[in-house]
């Protein structure tokens, strides 16, 4: 708590206007105009915030199929992220790429993938191309658990420890992929074991603590930017919603019973809220007023995105890689 009051403020807003455009998502998603899995990001919101929070627009950002969260905490414009979803050619993608494949480079935002562990090698390289470049830039790589089973996540690490790359790798463990825990895939509760400090900083974080993330990151970014090379940081968390879709999509059965319930109430939101109104660093009218300005900017967000244009039929074969 001894960061400016201006930024618990922000990350708390974050947090929350997160949240909120995922329930709004999530309440819309059975209307059938989206035309596109969503996978939601409900209950890991810390992770994206307090990771983004320490990045500057230029730094690069590689992130998942599960990447709403990655994507407005990076600076994202949330009337574009909508208009991805509804396919119009004003979506970040330019409505062709859906929920799965975000993109926005301008805010160093280099795309989400719908392949697990897509984005892992991509952004490793990217951090050698800073380094050749000599640019003072770091690159952040969001994966989940299910990626971490992926072989491409070690070779990756040892080819940036190797280099000494300004790598920094994010697990965020929410303990599914899709319908099988992680206990089920990897053995004991360590999914990386450290290397050597002087190698790889590794530190495992409570993901749903924001000054947690917030801090872990703000190491491993200081580390990135002054030559020490990568890191590798673990943040245990927890997926509320299923895999893909709305909550009533979620095939029953494969969470034990009370699961879900336990995790609700180490909410990420709920619990750095209660700190700041503990702390008299906010009061619930200011809370207020910050829910009342998110729901309006998704008002906004969602009024845009079911006016704007689809893609004309023949401008669908342009931004394609081609020879």
């Amino acid at each position: 708590m001894k960061l400016p009051e201006k930024t618990l403020r922000q990350l708390l807003f974050e947090m929350m206007r997160i949240r909120q455009i995922q329930l709004a998502i999530e309440s819309r998603y059975l209307e059938n105009e989206m035309k596109t899995p969503v996978h939601l990001c409900i209950g890991q919101e810390a992770v994206a915030v307090g990771v983004c929070a320490n990045l500057k627009k230029y730094d690069y950002i590689n992130s998942t199929h599960r990447g709403h969260g990655h994507y407005l905490a990076k600076g994202g414009d949330l009337r574009a992220l909508i208009a991805e979803l509804y396919g119009r050619e004003a979506g970040c993608s330019k409505g062709r790429g859906g929920s799965m494949h975000l993109a926005d480079t301008t805010i160093g935002h280099y795309g989400s993938s719908s392949i697990v562990g897509g984005g892992i090698p991509i952004g490793t390289g990217m951090g050698l191309a800073i380094k050749m470049q000599k640019k003072n830039k770091v690159s952040v790589i969001f994966f989940g658990d299910g990626a971490a089973d992926e072989g491409v996540l070690y070779e990756s690490i040892n080819f940036a420890v190797l280099k000494k790359l300004p790598v920094i790798f994010i697990l965020e463990n929410n303990q599914y992929s899709v319908c099988s825990k992680v206990s089920a895939r990897q053995a004991g509760d360590n999914i990386f074991h450290a290397m050597p400090a002087g190698l790889l900083m590794t530190k495992k974080v409570n993901g749903n603590n924001v000054l947690d993330v917030y801090n872990a990151s703000l190491k491993a970014v200081a580390r990135a930017r002054t030559g020490h090379g990568p890191s590798f940081i673990e943040c245990l968390t927890y997926r509320i919603r299923g895999h893909a879709g709305c909550e009533v999509q979620d095939v029953p059965g494969y969470r034990p019973v009370g699961e879900i319930e336990r995790w609700k109430t180490l909410c990420p939101i709920a619990a750095f809220r209660k700190k700041l109104l503990t702390n008299k660093m906010i009061t619930l009218n200011e809370i207020k007023k910050m829910e009342k300005k998110i729901d309006k900017q998704i008002e906004d967000a969602f009024a845009f995105a079911r006016t704007a244009p689809p893609p004309k039929p023949e401008t669908l074969p342009l931004y394609l890689f081609r020879e």
